[in-house]
């Protein structure tokens, strides 16, 4: 075996397929009743966040451009805009994250694995309150795109693992979900965090591990889990994605600790709870994957590699890679 390999990381791909670009680039806003949230999310979006959600595709085929040939390829969570709000569930939703995730298959394959973001399972507007986790989602997720919801692999002094932070953090966005769907969800939550602490419990005490967590949210739920949180010093780094730019990592940080928001509607709740649970994001030695467009402010996107010694001797490399985005 080789002394050492490198690890190519992608997050928030945010693939449009024929159908959601369909849909055009104001899908977010243009329903909107409320003139000043229309106004406020199309600013948002034109000048902050992403102006043009759906004309990116780009970027992958760019991507895999330049990838070379690492020994591992890992996609951490949203192939799709989820331009419907309800994830896969979604047909225009499904066909983009397939598309997204045939080309990376297509590339990488069989050293490819990719996590469950939140857009798979469905997210509800920041305004509006439309959309939400779909069970149907959770289902295509595994059948449709065959996208398991954990998976561990092996390399040398090193134990990777992909989570799906969506149900770890369910207590937080049970909201979002259906009410005749909430004892599914309870009950496939409990059966990852079961797979969870069967690989954390097996580990041998040099093993270091590399945690793959699309949202960050999910992060406090394992520091309290009883099984996990003895072996939390084992691991070494926790790629994320979600955020899109670390300029969104750096002012959740800032604002950790926080006291929750609960009166200004049920996504600010989510929001301020998350930022104040931040601090035990800590031990979990966050590292942020952005987007491959970034932000629209400042155009910060691109992916990144981690160089692992595979005797664990030496701590893994983190780099990033920018991908211009015009």
């Amino acid at each position: 075996m080789a002394s050492n390999c490198q690890i190519l990381i992608v997050s928030d791909v945010h693939y449009a397929g024929a159908a959601e670009r369909a849909r055009g680039d104001d899908y977010e806003y243009r329903d909107l009743k409320n003139p000043l949230s229309r106004h406020f999310v199309r600013n948002y979006r034109h000048f902050l966040w992403l102006r043009h959600p759906t004309r990116h595709n780009h970027l992958l085929d760019l991507f895999i451009e330049r990838a070379g040939s690492p020994a591992l390829v890992v996609a951490n969570g949203d192939y799709s805009c989820d331009s419907a709000f309800i994830g896969i569930a979604d047909d225009a939703a499904l066909d983009s994250a397939r598309e997204c995730l045939q080309k990376l298959r297509a590339r990488f394959a069989p050293n490819f694995y990719a996590t469950i973001g939140d857009h798979e399972l469905g997210k509800m507007s920041f305004f509006g309150g439309r959309g939400g986790m779909r069970l149907a989602a959770w289902q295509r997720a595994r059948q449709e795109l065959d996208v398991p919801g954990f998976w561990q692999v092996e390399l040398g002094g090193y134990v990777l693992m992909g989570v799906t932070s969506s149900l770890l953090a369910l207590p937080t966005l049970e909201p979002d979900t259906l009410p005749s769907e909430r004892p599914q969800w309870q009950e496939i939550r409990e059966q990852h965090f079961e797979e969870i602490r069967r690989a954390f419990a097996a580990l041998n005490p040099s093993q270091r591990v590399i945690l793959f967590c699309h949202d960050p949210t999910a992060l406090p739920f394992l520091w309290r889990d009883e099984t996990v949180r003895p072996r939390i010093g084992q691991i070494e780094h926790t790629i994320i994605g979600h955020l899109h730019s670390n300029l969104i990592l750096w002012k959740s940080r800032l604002l950790s600790g926080m006291p929750q928001i609960r009166f200004l509607g049920h996504t600010t709740s989510r929001l301020s709870y998350a930022l104040s649970e931040a601090r035990l994001w800590r031990p979990f030695h966050v590292l942020l994957c952005p987007s491959l467009s970034g932000i629209q402010l400042l155009k910060d996107g691109g992916y990144c590699t981690l160089d692992l010694d595979l005797s664990a001797r030496t701590p893994a490399q983190f780099h990033f890679h920018p991908l211009r985005n015009d």
